[in-house]
């Protein structure tokens, strides 16, 4: 099943490059209007998702990265045994590893932080400023979800 690490490369270099051109276009803070309830708008995350451990010390930078790498070394032996049938398992950790790296290289290469710029908000309340990779990552836990309801279904149907 490693034939899916296209998947993976593909939201790396798409993650990078975004990140890259949100950098180089857009000024930190100041939002970009795209169309009604999305912004662009370049923010840096020192935590993980939703800010979390953002205020702990330097160790989190080596503890996000580390993680990252184990996390990774997972999901790719996990994929590597993965059976032939499992094609949208395979795929979703496609996605999930990918958005893993994507994130980890920030981490690596710009001093434990994170970049964002994609914002969504409705009146007042926002959602917190996210990324590709991020959205990598959602979109591999939601196949996983749906895969498990409903393919995990047809196993415990064919198993009685």
């Amino acid at each position: 099943m490693l034939k899916y690490l296209w998947i993976t490369l593909a939201v790396i270099v798409l993650d990078q490059i975004s990140k890259q051109l949100a950098e180089y276009y857009l000024v930190y803070h100041v939002p970009v209007p795209v169309m009604p309830s999305f912004n662009l708008t370049l923010s840096y995350n020192p935590g993980a998702a939703f800010s979390f451990l953002s205020e702990a010390g330097e160790w989190k930078r080596w503890f996000f990265i580390i993680l990252g790498l184990i996390v990774s070394a997972v999901i790719f032996v996990w994929l590597r045994k993965l059976p032939a049938t499992d094609k949208w398992v395979a795929i979703a950790l496609g996605f999930i590893l990918g958005g893993a790296l994507g994130n980890m290289i920030d981490r690596m290469f710009n001093e434990g932080l994170v970049i964002d710029f994609i914002q969504v908000y409705y009146g007042e309340w926002s959602w917190p400023i996210f990324n590709i990779a991020d959205s990598a990552i959602s979109i591999g836990v939601a196949i996983l979800l749906f895969d498990a309801v409903f393919d995990g279904n047809k196993k415990v149907k064919q198993d009685a």
